[in-house]
């Protein structure tokens, strides 16, 4: 697996995103084993840059992380998130808050959940509106001095927010949800992350799995799937939006690959700095994931992938915590 840097620190050209398995997706046929096998399958094949979160169950998923890098912390560049669990007055519950005292509560449970004495990357998950992100910055160089943890990103922040948090300390890498289902950073945020020199973490980079080719139907949804829920997933629009899986599935056939290889290698295609982490929790699906690393698309193929018009539908159902 080639390796790549996200601003100053070294990952692997594609990471493991792990919510899936414990989160969003899941129901009742989630299988913990299998997914211990296929984070631990990713460190076989050279894959470093292992992403979770605290509220991904809540808890649940930096727990099940914990057990399958046990053993094997430094072939790990890990990363967790903080933000969307609120530890303040009374029992955890979700809520977005950077409040300083919060950080230094999620802070110190996901260290015990993850089995470790520090964090690589650590992400505020959305930006807090109450909570100014000077304070939040100037919070987690604390913590980088007292070595909880190593690097600090950002997930879902606007130009002007990271522009004031870098200015404050360097940020190694902002998260946010990029591929040929959402293009969004293409208008402003990766010629300014780029001009900073930080890195990009691609999320979702298969269009929560639509890009796959697995879904034709709104139908196929389990109703305990986030995504029955999700605009772009509604029978309304789903149908229309097909017609990107089409021709992600064209392309497919012209080179003997899989949906989600064309997707992911059409990712890779944008940068170096852009580091994409599809998500499984099945060894297989990694495995054909992590091919896609091999896949060169034709410059023919990737002006037909450019040209595919953006989907129908928002991101989310509500996008107010995106406006940060």
């Amino acid at each position: 697996m080639k390796e790549v840097q996200l601003g100053t620190l070294p990952v692997s050209r594609l990471g493991l995103g792990t919510m899936g398995m414990s989160h969003a997706y899941t129901h009742a046929a989630s299988d913990d084993a299998e997914s211990v096998r296929t984070i631990q399958r990713a460190l076989d094949l050279g894959v470093t840059l292992i992403d979770t979160a605290e509220v991904y169950g809540p808890f649940v998923n930096e727990e099940l992380v914990g057990r399958a890098i046990a053993g094997r912390r430094d072939q790990v560049v890990l990363a967790t998130k903080f933000g969307m669990m609120t530890h303040r007055g009374g029992s955890p519950r979700h809520g977005i808050d950077s409040n300083p005292d919060n950080i230094a509560a999620a802070i110190d449970g996901s260290l015990k959940r993850l089995g470790t004495d520090y964090i690589d990357l650590y992400y505020q998950h959305r930006v807090d509106p109450a909570t100014p992100i000077e304070d939040v910055i100037g919070t987690l160089t604390e913590f980088i001095a007292a070595g909880k943890i190593r690097h600090i990103g950002m997930s879902e922040a606007s130009v002007a927010t990271i522009r004031r948090a870098h200015a404050v300390h360097p940020v190694t890498a902002l998260q946010t949800e990029y591929s040929l289902w959402t293009r969004d950073p293409e208008a402003e945020i990766l010629a300014a992350v780029r001009e900073l020199g930080i890195g990009f973490v691609a999320y979702s980079p298969l269009g929560r799995g639509f890009l796959t080719g697995q879904f034709r139907s709104a139908s196929q949804l389990d109703a305990g799937d986030w995504r029955a829920s999700n605009p772009r997933f509604t029978a309304a629009n789903l149908s229309g939006n097909l017609r990107i899986v089409d021709e992600v599935e064209a392309v497919a056939r012209e080179t003997g690959a899989t949906p989600a290889q064309v997707a992911l290698a059409w990712v890779l295609s944008r940068g170096d700095d852009i580091v994409p982490i599809p998500g499984t929790k099945r060894v297989a699906r990694l495995e054909e994931n992590l091919s896609a690393a091999d896949l060169v698309l034709s410059d023919a193929q990737l002006a037909r992938l450019d040209a595919i018009r953006p989907p129908a539908g928002d991101r989310y159902a509500d996008m107010s915590p995106l406006n940060g």
